[in-house]
């Protein structure tokens, strides 16, 4: 039972010798246990290297990289002409502002395609929350997630394109950002998609191609 007391009195002083004094300044290099891959071999910008014939330690990507910030590294950062994907130098289509104005309109062509992409990428990251037709009642909210927002809310129907962009983009509220992971095309076209369920709902028969509305009114 001694040898077990003082085991564990040895034990307790190593530990807190090691890890006592863990965030105090000091000009003396830290005592690393587990370096934890904090120190790794790696070249500097412009450097030379030897395990390269051409004695270049910066390489040109992989193709399919994704530059950060840009689109695919040959279409782009390698291209000879910039690329405005690559700058982002289009406020309206990559931030959905004019200046200090939201954009009133998205900035693509509202068509078929693009109405099917955004069915497409609204079921895979927005029906969740806020249900098929938009009403806020997803999945999500059946098991206890609150402030789901319906897009058929009088301030969401006026609320301009830029705006319902950028709370995609960057989130608000409960929801999450989801600009990381919906490409700036897809997200207008998730805008435009949005504007077809407001549409939807409140439709008239006017709204109707006129040789369809004799089968909506048997």
């Amino acid at each position: 039972m001694r040898r077990i007391l003082l085991s564990f009195l040895f034990f307790t002083i190593a530990l807190v010798a090691v890890l006592g004094w863990r965030g105090q300044l000091s000009t003396r290099p830290p005592i690393q246990i587990f370096n934890d891959m904090d120190d790794q071999p790696r070249y500097h910008n412009q450097g030379a290297s030897r395990f390269f014939a051409d004695g270049r330690s910066m390489r040109t990507p992989l193709l399919g990289t994704v530059a950060f910030g840009g689109a695919d590294y040959f279409s782009d950062a390698g291209s000879p002409r910039q690329s405005p994907d690559f700058l982002q130098a289009d406020a309206a289509f990559y931030r959905g502002k004019q200046g200090e104005e939201w954009v009133t309109l998205a900035p693509l062509k509202i068509d078929l395609p693009l109405l099917s992409r955004g069915q497409q990428r609204f079921g895979v990251h927005c029906a969740a929350c806020h249900g098929a037709t938009g009403a806020g009642n997803g999945i999500t909210t059946q098991y206890g997630l609150i402030g789901v927002a319906t897009y058929h809310d009088d301030r969401l129907r006026a609320m301009a394109d830029g705006e319902i962009f950028n709370t995609i983009t960057n989130g608000k509220g409960v929801m999450m950002a989801y600009g990381h992971q919906v490409p700036p095309a897809d997200r207008w076209a998730i805008v435009a998609y949005l504007r077809a369920l407001q549409r939807s709902q409140r439709a008239a028969l006017t709204d109707v191609p006129e040789p369809f509305r004799t089968e909506l009114q048997q």
